[in-house]
């Protein structure tokens, strides 16, 4: 309970960091708070293999999302020219961020895709809004701005949860010996795999330690 406490702790003070310094005009600082943030995180997971690919997916899809966003209008970053192609640097990094409470801090969205839709729908509007009356971003239309954030969200949370869940459950990334930076967790989900009394054991628990 305390390291997911303590998950959440880091991820709304690099959220607020992250936003009081962008909308002061300073995207790398912002960003750097971040990458601090997430160094410190995967400092203290069991396997960093499969948390770092799972941010990496984070990022790919936030850029994505941030990116239609921009293009279509619906949302502006102050500074930030209006013809670029792509989001800011420092709202993806914000995905990356988000991402480090997936398996963590916010594992509670993972009961049900309905339980991370409707964390999404409330969650991401709530998050732009006070992004906004922060001076961070800008809405074309706030009604409109929020809305499409809220069923964007409503729909990428559970996608993102889908590949945090898929991610885990890789034999691909699996830490092999010898392998730095991946220590094997005591209960490694292989070797309670062969053993008929821990079947039952989600790879999910057994890798974060519940």
């Amino acid at each position: 309970m305390a390291l997911y406490i303590r998950n959440l702790v880091l991820f709304k003070l690099g959220w607020v960091a992250c936003v009081m310094l962008a909308a002061a005009g300073q995207p790398v600082m912002a960003t750097l708070v971040v990458a601090a943030v997430v160094m410190a995180h995967l400092a203290t997971v069991p396997v960093k293999s499969k948390e770092s690919m799972l941010l990496v997916s984070a990022a790919v899809i936030g850029m994505t999302w941030e990116s239609l966003l921009v293009r279509f209008g619906i949302v502006s970053y102050p500074g930030y020219t209006d013809a670029a192609a792509l989001a800011p640097y420092w709202i993806v990094a914000m995905w990356v961020l988000f991402a480090t409470t997936i398996n963590h801090g916010l594992r509670w969205i993972k009961r049900s895709w309905i339980v991370a839709s409707a964390a999404g729908l409330i969650g991401g509007p709530l998050a732009f809004f006070s992004g906004a009356q922060l001076g961070a971003v800008e809405f074309s239309n706030t009604l409109l701005a929020l809305v499409s954030i809220g069923f964007g969200w409503a729909v990428l949370l559970p996608t993102l949860v889908l590949v945090a869940d898929t991610i885990i459950d890789s034999d691909w990334l699996e830490p092999r010996d010898g392998l730095p930076g991946d220590a094997k967790p005591a209960g490694d989900v292989s070797a309670r795999r062969q053993d008929p009394v821990l079947l039952p054991v989600r790879a999910e628990e057994a890798r974060y330690g519940n």
